[in-house]
């Protein structure tokens, strides 16, 4: 009799044991479903909280490539913080999203470097600010430096006006010219054949602007034939930048009052033809006179 009471009691122990335990477990159970569910919510979260972190340094990135300074070291510095952002998008695609201190790090870093971001703004605006300053300074210096210029050329050019019309003035001038042929005797002669000697005598007006001193005198005769008479190929001199032929010359004395001077020219036998000849006088690099006689 005791013995089956005690089974009895035994049976029930087993019963409740059971009951319990199976109460835990389905405790046990709900509880981790209901932790996997929101632990799944809270990564999930974070997840997202990640692709927005990732799209704001983006962001901030695209921000960065629109600011630009004419300034090199403060575009150096850009281009530094550009490379930085660069590696940091690298990084939080590569960290895991519950690696929530590291996420925190990147969202101090992003603070931080839009700080700095509105710092190179500021700086930026400010050198811009001062270029467009020193753009219209530089037009107003440029404008005053082209009056300059154009005053300068005003002057320049009056300046070689002046030269011009002193060279003129200091030009010497000829008249009263006299040309004969003259024979071996030294008599006036018109006939070319007997003409050994071309006298060719002017005088040279009164002139105080043109320099004192020694001048040389060029003597050019031209035949009818338009054959230059020339003693020698090496007697030459400068005119209009070129160096031209001369048939006879002279050194006078200048002092600015009138002149008569007179030039030779040595013909050699059978060199002169019948005919009208031009002599043209030239002093200091102008051509002083013209004249023209005849041989017969």
């Amino acid at each position: 009799m005791e013995e089956a009471t005690s089974k009895s009691s035994n049976s029930k122990l087993v019963y409740i044991i059971s009951g319990i335990a199976i109460v835990i477990i389905a405790a046990i159970t709900y509880m981790y479903f209901s932790n996997r569910s929101e632990y799944q919510a809270v990564v999930e979260e974070l997840n997202e909280e990640k692709v927005l972190l990732t799209e704001e340094f983006q962001i901030l990135a695209l921000d960065y490539d629109s600011l630009n300074s004419s300034n090199d070291t403060l575009n150096l510095m850009l281009e530094q913080e550009r490379e930085k952002i660069s590696h940091l998008i690298e990084e939080i695609k590569t960290v895991k999203a519950t690696n929530s201190s590291k996420i925190r790090e990147y969202k101090k870093e992003l603070s931080s470097l839009r700080n700095v971001m509105r710092n190179f703004v500021v700086q930026i605006d400010s050198l811009n600010q001062r270029n467009q300053e020193l753009t219209a300074e530089n037009k107003k210096y440029r404008k005053r430096y082209d009056n300059i210029q154009d005053s300068f050329k005003e002057l320049e050019k009056q300046k070689e006006q002046l030269v011009e019309k002193i060279e003129i003035a200091s030009q010497l001038e000829t008249m009263n010219y006299e040309v004969e042929g003259l024979n071996k005797k030294n008599r006036a002669t018109k006939k070319a054949r007997n003409v050994s000697k071309i006298k060719v005598c002017f005088t040279i007006q009164k002139n105080i602007t043109s320099s004192i001193g020694e001048k040389n005198i060029y003597l050019r005769l031209m035949r009818p034939d338009n054959t230059l008479l020339v003693q020698s190929i090496s007697d030459l001199f400068e005119y209009e930048g070129e160096e031209i032929n001369f048939s006879a010359s002279r050194v006078i004395e200048y002092g600015g009052e009138e002149l008569d001077v007179c030039v030779f020219y040595n013909a050699e036998e059978g060199e002169l033809l019948s005919g009208t000849y031009e002599a043209d006088l030239f002093a200091d690099g102008f051509n002083i006179g013209t004249t023209s006689f005849e041989l017969k």
